[in-house]
């Protein structure tokens, strides 16, 4: 008998990071809801903060990086920021306004320095060739991720890499400030700061209305082009409507943690085997970029400690680089200063917005520039 046997039919295996990709999509939603529900729960049994996102956002990025096939709809994602956006315009007042229109040479100096500094590592990563083009100045912006893989991508750079370290650093904040939050405060206070009433008796009338504005909005948000509209366009509309004391938004926590968990997924399934190839290499410096910008809004959030009078927590929160509204999440679950999070992370994402593609575009010039002027190739 011949001992060759190269020609012998081979069994095909699934490598095993896709080996979820083999499985029916329903069943694959049924692992991930299941264990995200379980997650969540063991988190919120801790006390961590936004546990509701951040259990949901674990399982996501679990499911997607070993082959998972699916992916949270598109109409469920932009409900869930326009129920975010609702929520966060219904937060905003009067006092709110009034905060901002006394502090506002601090906090557009605060958006200002965390904007440069963001850029100017962005720069470094597109100097040193860390990943290709101009990836390193969009994926380093501070918040708007969305948006900012959107323009990214109009713009001639690799999406998904930006995607990446965009999401990364969401991630990254997101289990950072939650840390911080969860270490910061008093335990029994966290207990009891986080002891929700899940099904309360609530107007049903009311509750329904406030369902007709969150779909509403979404749906002014998508037509109206504005990057991360089905966010920004309730949280601004919403936050008129507060303000002129014309609705009274009412969103149970059941409600909130559905809209949590759909954030939460999207983010985490966007980690894909792919996209963790393609940008692996870079990730121990991507990683500290991350960090140095984490240190560098920290190192603010403790000047304001000290010349503000701001409480440390609060402080942090407000200058975390992390996404409006993730950041959003953890401080409703937390005993903090809402108003003054809100100025400063809603600040920043308008501004990250206005200023960061150009911005973008002018370091990529000069990036391109010194590639030339020192013969390296921009990749």
């Amino acid at each position: 008998m011949s001992s060759d046997l190269s020609n012998m039919p081979k069994t095909q295996y699934p490598a095993p990071n896709e080996r979820l990709g083999r499985l029916p999509k329903a069943v694959q939603w049924l692992l991930m809801v299941s264990l995200s529900l379980v997650f969540s729960i063991i988190l919120h049994d801790f006390h961590v903060p936004a546990a509701l996102l951040l259990g949901p956002m674990i399982i996501g990025i679990i499911m997607g990086t070993n082959g998972a096939t699916i992916a949270a709809p598109k109409p469920i994602y932009l409900g869930a920021q326009s129920v975010l956006g609702v929520m966060i315009g219904a937060s905003m007042s009067i006092g709110i306004l009034t905060s901002f229109a006394h502090d506002w040479p601090l906090v557009l100096g605060v958006t200002t320095l965390t904007l440069i500094a963001s850029s100017f590592l962005g720069w470094i990563l597109c100097v040193r060739q860390v990943l290709p083009g101009t990836v390193g100045i969009w994926g380093s912006s501070p918040g708007a991720a969305s948006a900012m893989v959107i323009m990214a991508e109009a713009f001639g750079a690799d999406a998904r890499l930006v995607a990446f370290m965009q999401y990364v650093r969401v991630v990254i904040v997101v289990a950072v400030a939650s840390s911080v939050a969860n270490l910061w405060v008093d335990p029994e206070l966290a207990a009891a700061t986080r002891t929700y009433d899940w099904f309360p008796a609530i107007d049903y009338g009311q509750f329904a209305i406030t369902l007709a504005l969150v779909v509403g909005l979404c749906v002014v948000g998508v037509y109206s082009r504005l990057p991360s509209g089905p966010l920004l366009a309730p949280i601004i509309i919403t936050t008129i409507l507060n303000i002129a004391g014309l609705v009274d938004v009412i969103l149970p926590e059941w409600f909130l943690g559905l809209a949590y968990a759909a954030i939460g997924w999207t983010i985490g399934l966007k980690f894909t085997p792919m996209v963790i190839r393609h940008a692996a290499y870079a990730l121990p410096k991507i990683l500290l970029s991350i960090a140095v910008l984490i240190a560098f809004c920290a190192g603010i959030s403790v000047l304001l400690v000290l010349f503000m009078d701001v409480d440390p927590l609060t402080a942090y929160l407000a200058t975390s680089p992390g996404g409006l509204d993730s950041v959003a999440i953890i401080a409703a679950s937390t005993n903090v200063d809402l108003s003054f999070i809100l100025v400063l992370q809603a600040t920043r994402f308008f501004m990250v917005l206005a200023f960061g593609p150009p911005l973008a575009r002018l370091v990529a010039r000069r990036t391109a520039k010194i590639s030339q002027d020192h013969n390296i190739p921009m990749q």
